[in-house]
């Protein structure tokens, strides 16, 4: 942990409206405490109806308590938190603090709809830390809408071509039931075989008709040059 970290990690909270003042001194020995305090705060501020209890009395208690903070922050805001570093409560865990600290501190300074304190008498306006959460639920919802559409479309211009492919497509029933028909089901290997034979069959005797074609074409052609040069 730089002492850069812990400069900003300080200024960030005194900025938030901790309740208590944080130095750097805070943070060179294990304070367990201190480190449980600002969780649950944070816990608070962004979930006020948050279920997290806040007895750290025992090492079970402790445990159950970083366990239910770091869900919390995981499944709402999408923060990862390391639970052995929070344990160890020493410097290092001012770095998994920032994160949390970092997103309150950039949702403050984006917000149009902050409260002037004198305006409230004097009493600090609970923010929203959840919006962000929200407002990416929204474009997720908004983009799911625009796929929907997308695909109604593809489908409806797909069913306007079903006549023509329904003509394709009986086709290719009629043709599978006529093998079906004619196949046995003991010798259906056979068949097959027997098929492409006769298919290989056909097209050997097409070729050599062809060839014999060629053959007869030859011989006329050497028929009609001899008369052309007999006649000149």
């Amino acid at each position: 942990m730089s002492y850069r970290e812990l400069r900003n990690f300080c200024e960030m909270m005194r900025g938030l409206g901790y309740h208590r003042n944080i130095s750097i001194e805070n943070f060179r020995d294990p304070n367990f405490e201190l480190v449980a305090d600002i969780l649950y705060w944070f816990a608070q501020r962004y979930d006020p109806k948050m279920d997290i209890s806040d007895d750290i009395e025992d090492e079970k208690d402790r445990v159950g308590f970083i366990r239910q903070v770091c869900q919390l922050f995981a499944s709402k805001a999408r923060i990862v938190l390391n639970p052995k570093k929070l344990y160890e409560a020493t410097g290092y865990a001012v770095k998994e603090l920032l994160k949390i600290a970092s997103m309150m501190y950039k949702a403050m300074q984006s917000s149009d709809n902050m409260v002037d304190e004198e305006d409230m008498g004097g009493t600090q306006s609970m923010m929203d830390f959840n919006m962000s959460s929200k407002l990416h639920n929204l474009k997720a919802a908004r983009a799911l809408a625009t796929e929907i559409t997308e695909s109604g479309a593809k489908l409806y211009d797909l069913l306007g071509q079903e006549r023509e492919l329904k003509q394709s497509r009986d086709k290719a029933l009629d043709f599978l039931d006529s093998i079906s028909r004619n196949l046995d089901t003991n010798n259906e290997q056979v068949y097959i075989e027997k098929c492409i034979g006769n298919i290989i069959d056909n097209q050997t005797k097409k070729m050599t008709e062809m060839e014999d074609t060629v053959k007869q074409l030859k011989l006329d052609e050497g028929e009609l040059l001899n008369k052309l040069t007999r006649r000149k």
